[in-house]
């Protein structure tokens, strides 16, 4: 990120308050707190102010779509490389199973996660695909909120996979904020989104994804940008002021276009009329959105007729994480909407996680003595980005 920007720091673990402002380096970016609470809700009222119905709606749509794909210099067609997972150390849990995972997306670059799947039981199931937030040490697929959801998901019945960040965990290809992070983690995801599709156990027509704060931002990009993802939970992230701050996430122009300003609200009712769900709270620049966010995306799902399928959940005095509470409303959500067993993880009836087995990093590692990054991996922040051009 460019020194003469002070952003606010999208982590899991902590929120730093200083307010960003425009970039005169770049003044095609929205890093940060770009807005002030203020200007960003009335931003969006001018949004809202540019469709009437499900006709103005969709050329809006488009526009930010086509904002997104130009300004992250997606091609129509990646130069994906075959996919080739390599599966490890393959362990049975209480209801579930979880595996070290690693496939190639674009050539020599690997995607390394988990695969957590549920026990006894047969036929087609829903997948979650679970992008995580940001952590200081570099280590978010590893901590216990992700294994938790990962865990109570695959007992719930959905084949689940969570994956690395640029730089974290066994993702150590370059370094996390590469100049075009943003593209390279989007095109993981797409690539993630494959992975599960070939799963010959996994319903193509019930993909979900979910994460928090930058994995947040992932959720609604993935959604917006490929129709697959069927249902889509971003977790205290979707703001009218906050733009992320973190070079993966508003590194790139994808809200101030030639033609058009967004919002990541507007990004977010691109998922319109999928079934959304956005959990916010009252310490982080979600807490606003029971009345600034949400009302928005509730009239673009009105032009489906579909105000059933998206909801809000705010917990007030909560803060910046994919804690219990957060868990809990993203469980019953897509347990509604992809058709899992909600029943399996009840007691007495509440949420029981007690099952699930947090287990040490060394466990979940792809990349160890025994199984090496393979050969043909491509190395350093140099050769990442060649292969981005």
């Amino acid at each position: 990120m460019n020194v003469g920007i002070a952003f606010v720091l999208c982590c899991t673990v902590g929120i730093a308050t200083s307010v960003a402002q425009p970039n005169p380096d770049r003044p095609d970016l929205c890093q940060g707190a770009y807005y002030t609470e203020a200007e960003g809700a009335a931003a969006l009222h001018n949004a809202a102010e540019t469709h009437h119905d499900r006709a103005s709606w969709e050329q809006r749509a488009a526009l930010v779509r086509q904002g997104l794909r130009e300004g992250m210099q997606l091609p129509a067609k990646p130069a994906y490389a075959p996919l080739k997972p390599i599966r490890h150390s393959l362990r049975t849990m209480k209801g579930y199973t979880v595996e070290n995972v690693t496939f190639e997306s674009l050539p020599g670059f690997f995607v390394t996660g988990n695969l957590y799947r549920p026990l006894t039981m047969t036929g087609k199931r829903p997948a979650v695909l679970c992008p995580h937030g940001h952590d200081p040490n570099e280590a978010a697929r590893f901590r216990e909120q992700t294994q938790q959801r990962c865990a109570t998901m695959a007992r719930m019945g959905a084949v689940v996979f969570v994956y690395d960040m640029l730089g974290y965990g066994d993702s150590k290809q370059c370094s996390h904020k590469i100049p075009e992070a943003l593209k390279l983690q989007i095109l993981n995801g797409m690539r993630s989104i494959d992975f599960l599709a070939s799963l010959p156990d996994v319903d193509v027509n019930r993909i979900a994804v979910s994460g928090e704060s930058g994995g947040g931002t992932q959720t609604f990009l993935l959604t917006a940008l490929d129709a697959r993802v069927t249902v889509s939970v971003p977790v205290v992230m979707v703001s009218a002021h906050f733009f992320g701050g973190c070079v993966c996430e508003s590194g790139m122009p994808i809200h101030k276009r030639p033609t058009h300003q967004a919002s990541n609200v507007d990004i977010a009712a691109l998922a319109a009329p999928r079934p959304l769900l956005l959990v916010s709270d009252g310490k982080d620049w979600t807490k606003n959105t029971p009345t600034v966010e949400f009302p928005y995306i509730q009239t673009v799902y009105s032009y489906y007729g579909a105000g059933d399928r998206v909801e809000n959940v705010h917990l007030s005095t909560e803060g910046h994480d994919y804690g219990p509470s957060k868990r809990a409303a993203a469980y019953r959500f897509l347990a509604k909407h992809l058709k899992l067993d909600l029943n399996r993880i009840l007691k007495d009836g509440q949420i029981d996680e007690t099952p699930n087995t947090v287990l040490e990093p060394a466990a979940l590692q792809v990349f160890n003595a025994e199984h090496a990054r393979p050969a043909r991996a491509v190395m350093g922040d140099s050769a990442v980005m060649a292969l981005l051009k």
